[in-house]
């Protein structure tokens, strides 16, 4: 019943999964993405500021490819998303976002889509949403990409949860460190509390 039929392909925040674990670390800059121009950026700086904002964007846009859509570049996007108050560029430099509610609107307008912004629920919330394909863009703390490890707080960075198995849930981390924490994670349930901000977005599947 709450296991997607179909695993949405995989995209991450940055160009080049295999390079964000350096990336995150500090090892390599994002500049140096030789990837960089395929996110839609008019430079590597540009790439770099936007990439460390765009979790929210790279789960819309495996949503979007597993629904059929041929998704935007993930600058693209973000600059569409701005139009709509999704992203906010503040007068400090910071970029606040994704803002549930326009992103909501645009998938309305664009694509026909539904959704709902879901507060307040736990874990063990989830498994029901994922019906019939649906999909549950969920809050979570970065760190998340470590679930065997203590969870510093909770909320801050966007995964995509797809299904539920065994126990566990089955999610793609746009800013995973590795393959296994990348496409197809597998999280326990009672670790995925540990991290999960109660809230989210839900596409509801057919």
């Amino acid at each position: 019943m709450s296991e997607s039929p179909i695993t949405p392909p995989y995209f991450g925040q940055w160009e080049t999964p295999t390079l964000i674990a350096d990336i995150i670390s500090g090892a390599c800059r994002a500049e140096d993405d030789p990837a960089w121009a395929q996110s839609g950026a008019d430079s590597p700086a540009e790439y770099a500021l936007w990439a460390d904002h765009l979790c929210g964007v790279a789960c819309l846009r495996m949503a979007l490819a597993v629904r059929g859509v041929i998704p935007p570049r993930a600058r693209d996007l973000a600059r569409v998303l701005t139009g709509y108050g999704a992203y906010v560029e503040q007068e400090d430099g910071f970029i606040r976002g994704l803002i549930y509610a326009p992103a909501i609107t645009w998938l309305a307008e664009a694509h026909g889509m539904r959704a709902q912004i879901i507060l307040d629920r736990v874990a063990e919330d989830i498994p029901p949403l994922l019906a019939d394909g649906g999909l549950f863009i969920a809050s979570v703390h970065p760190a998340i990409r470590r679930p065997a490890e203590p969870a510093p707080g909770k909320g801050g960075h966007l995964v995509l949860v797809f299904g539920a198995e065994g126990g566990a849930l089955r999610l793609h981390n746009p800013s995973g460190h590795d393959a296994a924490s990348q496409a197809d994670a597998r999280v326990l349930m009672a670790d995925f509390a540990r991290f999960f901000a109660g809230r989210g977005i839900w596409l509801p599947g057919a």
